[in-house]
């Protein structure tokens, strides 16, 4: 049930890693399934749109690119992050880069958790989703909730 964060082709971004992952189990936990084998992999803009368009033939820039293996319960998988996308995202919206890394990130898991975002209904709701996880996360120092 690791958690792992590694960098492709860019270099790691900076972020109190123990308390996301302390985060991402607790958002599997509060849904009722289990932690995997997860990986956050941060890279550029070319490495992802590569990704997209070899496995998904997408032949677009996206933020993320998540490819599931769950198991019933069990939630795992990888997740393509493109740090590019997210800080000119993060200007875009006028959020900081940590919390617009941070909306990837839940994003990518609230699908492997069942969440889709294929129409306007849903899009609202998996936004509402991200802005709760987002608030949990300010609620987390040194790994565990305030």
């Amino acid at each position: 049930m690791a958690i792992l964060f590694i960098a492709q082709d860019v270099k790691k971004p900076l972020l109190k890693y123990r308390n996301v992952i302390f985060w991402i189990k607790q958002i599997i936990l509060k849904n009722n399934f289990i932690s995997g084998e997860l990986t956050y992999i941060f890279c550029s803009d070319k490495y992802l749109l590569d990704l997209n368009c070899r496995f998904l033939n997408h032949d677009f820039y996206t933020d993320i690119v998540t490819f599931d293996y769950c198991a019933e319960k069990k939630i795992s998988g990888d997740f393509f992050i493109s740090v590019e996308r997210v800080m000119e995202n993060s200007r875009f919206f006028s959020v900081t880069f940590e919390e617009e890394l941070l909306r990837v990130i839940v994003h990518g898991l609230l699908h492997l958790l069942g969440f889709n975002d294929s129409n306007q209904e849903e899009k609202k709701a998996i936004r509402e989703m991200e802005d709760n996880c987002i608030l949990m996360f300010e609620n987390i120092e040194n790994g565990h909730f305030k």
